[in-house]
């Protein structure tokens, strides 16, 4: 049963859904479902959620919230980040509690990943 009050899906933009799509799945290895051209649903990322098509990114300097991936490994994901076209905004630096590093996918939308 779903709580009342919990976050349960999220929605990002995405210039174009095929490169996002490539990416995230190259990536992370998610997998998407396609609801017609301007909208895909994320599969295997560990919440509910989609992309729908924007001429707009969402980035911490435009006053975006920031998804956080988790990582067992960081420096393997920026790896698999930057072979799948990502670019690396922020380098892995410490914070109480753990490491990580901020990336943007090839639409320029930004990401965050940590780690303990």
């Amino acid at each position: 049963m779903k709580a009342s009050g919990k976050i349960n899906y999220i929605e990002m933009p995405s210039l174009d859904l095929d490169v996002t799509k490539h990416f995230f799945s190259a990536a992370f290895g998610w997998s998407f479902v396609d609801y017609g051209p301007d909208y895909i649903a994320i599969e295997n990322a560990g919440l509910d959620g989609g992309f729908f098509k924007s001429e707009q990114t969402a980035t911490t300097s435009n006053g975006s919230v920031l998804v956080i991936l988790y990582s067992h490994n960081l420096e393997e994901t920026i790896e698999k980040v930057k072979s799948a076209g990502g670019e690396i905004s922020i380098a892995i630096f410490a914070f109480p509690g753990g490491r990580r590093f901020h990336f943007t996918d090839p639409n320029g939308n930004e990401y965050a990943v940590w780690s303990e």
